[in-house]
């Protein structure tokens, strides 16, 4: 049997996660100082998760006119 396109992974998880686990979520209380050694790890605070947006490189037209017109004085 074959595998339905959807259901194929090609590089893991690519995309951003809208929830993190739950040891994610102590390291970032953690790191802003919002949790302590010993408290329970049930019922944990909320976690904002960022979401990052990838920005597509832009060519520069002087990398451009230096490879084509070769070196400039």
């Amino acid at each position: 049997m074959t595998m339905d396109k959807s259901l194929k992974v090609r590089a893991g998880l690519v995309r951003s996660r809208s929830v993190l686990t739950r040891a994610e979520r102590i390291e970032r209380l953690k790191a802003s100082d919002r949790w302590k050694e010993g408290d329970s790890p049930l019922g944990l605070d909320k976690v904002r998760v960022y979401k990052f947006a990838m920005k597509k490189k832009k060519k520069k037209k002087e990398d451009e006119s230096e490879s084509e017109g070769g070196e400039k004085s």
